[in-house]
């Protein structure tokens, strides 16, 4: 399992998420995934604790190949802007392209939380939060939402999650990782595994 404590103290811990079902030129999806960890580490991201590997079926089903995901928590002293734009970076340097709403992709990288921060307001969280499936299929926010408004519907996020932070408490819903995980149906959970 890959896991780190940091020695480093820092304001802010932030949670992401990471994912594959595309290998790039030189990695596999799993190897792509391994790799961030490495790469989202510099002077102002220290890695806290990465989840294992999960095999995930891609979402929405039929997108595309199935997924290997994970999540890591980290403490930086970057700001949310900041700190997702180096996740683009990232995703760019291991070949991602962004090509439509939920295409397949070598490296996706979301910023799930920074802090316990609610942005850019409470309003706008809740209209994505609220959003229909079929909406959320074609439409893209113009600013960037924390906490991500699809955390507590995703397995392929909250297994992993609850892994390395079961006590991680949501900054709207006020759910920990583990009562959402608790939440979801056993067909919202098929397919997940560790690899």
């Amino acid at each position: 399992m890959l896991q780190g404590i940091s020695r480093h103290n820092s304001d802010t811990k932030a949670v992401i998420a990471l994912g594959s079902n595309v290998a790039s030129t030189t990695l596999s999806s799993g190897g792509l995934v391994k790799a961030a960890f490495s790469a989202v580490e510099n002077d102002s991201v220290r890695l806290v604790s990465a989840s294992r590997l999960y095999a995930t079926p891609c979402v929405p089903e039929g997108a595309g190949p199935d997924y290997v995901n994970a999540v890591a928590v980290v403490e930086t002293d970057l700001s949310a802007e900041a700190l997702l734009a180096r996740l683009h970076e990232i995703e760019k340097e291991f070949e991602r392209r962004r090509e439509g709403r939920w295409a397949s992709r070598t490296l996706d990288l979301d910023l799930l939380d920074h802090g316990g921060h609610v942005a850019p307001n409470l309003e706008t969280w809740q209209q994505w939060h609220d959003l229909p499936f079929e909406q959320q299929k074609t439409l893209f926010p113009d600013c960037m939402i924390l906490p991500h408004p699809r955390i507590q519907d995703r397995a392929f996020v909250l297994v992993p999650l609850v892994e390395i932070a079961p006590d991680w408490r949501h900054p709207v819903l006020r759910r920990s990782a583990r009562e959402l995980l608790a939440e979801l149906t056993e067909d919202q959970l098929a397919g997940i595994r560790a690899i």
